[in-house]
């Protein structure tokens, strides 16, 4: 908004404004702006999935278990049988990954084994590509 104080000319009639009373046209962009907002969908973050009905037959196929355990001295055992090193341990789960079906690993440490041992086991599982891979026993973690 401008206001003319006074006149700069000498006679007495008021000058001409020249300026846009730009409140209105502010209003109106308002307006348009809330009925804008408004009329917008609400946005869900939702996927809808069509998923099967029913259950799915019972498949014949167990798949395999390997079963690693370490103990409380921190000794790893594949299938029961002690294991000497991380090569050859790496090297067993490497030969179990080419297999046609994955077989599901079954990884049961003791509550007083080395976490660098369980992590080193699940980090070889993972550089031989196995996916399936379950930790056991957990619930002796609980205090």
């Amino acid at each position: 908004m401008a206001m003319n104080v006074g006149s700069s000319s000498a006679s007495g009639d008021p000058e001409v404004m020249m300026d846009i009373n730009t409140t209105p046209l502010i209003d109106v962009m308002l307006v348009l702006l809330v009925m804008l907002i408004i009329t917008i969908p609400i946005q869900l973050h939702a996927v809808n999935l069509n998923l099967p009905v029913g259950t799915p037959p019972p498949s014949d196929v167990k798949p395999e278990v390997v079963k690693i355990d370490v103990d409380a001295k921190s000794v790893v055992h594949w299938q029961g049988v002690a294991v000497g090193s991380g090569a050859e341990l790496e090297q067993k789960m490497k030969d179990v990954s080419l297999l046609p079906v994955q077989p599901e690993v079954h990884l049961r440490p003791d509550r007083h084994a080395r976490y660098e041992v369980v992590a080193s086991i699940l980090a070889a599982t993972k550089r031989s590509g196995l996916t399936k891979i379950g930790v056991i026993g957990s619930e002796q973690f609980i205090e």
